[in-house]
């Protein structure tokens, strides 16, 4: 079975993502990842956007700071793209790749600081459209639309919102942002705006200080080629 996984954080960025399948340690980061059990590129990853709001939040023992979830609004995701539905709220930007159920399985174990091996049965989530496979801050899985006849899943913490808000660290926004220009095109002014709209990123840089700090060591200027994936 192949689902669509929608990164929003640090996974937007595809050297980043790539580690929790082929294994290896992400620059700025503090851990080294044991790989999926299927090695194996995405079959394909497309710009998606999820209804919803993102946070920043909890401390975050690999990168330091707080670490992005995406708190839920209702409705479904839709690609870059499509139109918005009328009167459509907040969204959240998102790169979905393209895996295999066993993949999907392995990230999210990873993201628990578990090994991969183990099987996650998909179906509550398919049936409810969200599960909570357990308390950790990533192990409730949801449902957030369908494309190209498969379905779409991200996972978050289970109450978001009941964690207390952290500025993430600037390796960590760094990567997203890289991520955010990658995937969505956006220049460094629309990522700015972007971040900014998170509560803890908004108090902890002004426009001018995050500009500043997106630009140290990694030129954020404008939106790479086309074909520059």
């Amino acid at each position: 079975m192949l689902v669509w996984y929608a990164a929003y954080g640090s996974n937007l960025h595809r050297g980043r993502f790539l580690r929790y399948l082929q294994g290896g340690r992400p620059d700025g980061a503090h851990r080294t990842y044991a790989g999926a059990r299927d090695a194996a590129a995405p079959r394909d990853d497309v710009a998606y956007h999820l209804p919803g709001q993102l946070r920043f939040g909890w401390t975050s023992a690999t990168w330091g700071g707080g670490i992005a979830f995406y708190e839920a609004s209702g409705g479904e995701g839709r690609p870059s793209g499509a139109e918005p539905e009328e009167g459509e709220g907040p969204e959240v930007l998102a790169r979905a790749y393209l895996l295999t159920d066993e993949q999907f399985a392995d990230v999210v174990a990873q993201e628990m600081r578990r090994a991969p091996g183990a099987a996650l049965d998909l179906t509550p989530t398919l049936r409810a459209g969200r599960h909570a496979y357990g308390p950790g801050r990533y192990e409730t899985v949801h449902h957030v639309g369908d494309l190209e006849g498969r379905p779409v899943l991200t996972f978050t913490a289970d109450r978001p919102t009941d964690l207390s808000e952290n500025a993430p660290a600037p390796a960590y926004l760094r990567t997203i942002a890289s991520g955010l220009v990658d995937a969505h095109r956006l220049s460094l002014d629309e990522v700015v705006r972007y971040l900014r709209r998170s509560p803890a990123v908004g108090a902890a840089w002004t426009p001018g200080e995050l500009t500043e700090l997106l630009g140290e060591g990694n030129t954020l200027a404008g939106p790479p080629p086309p074909g520059s994936i």
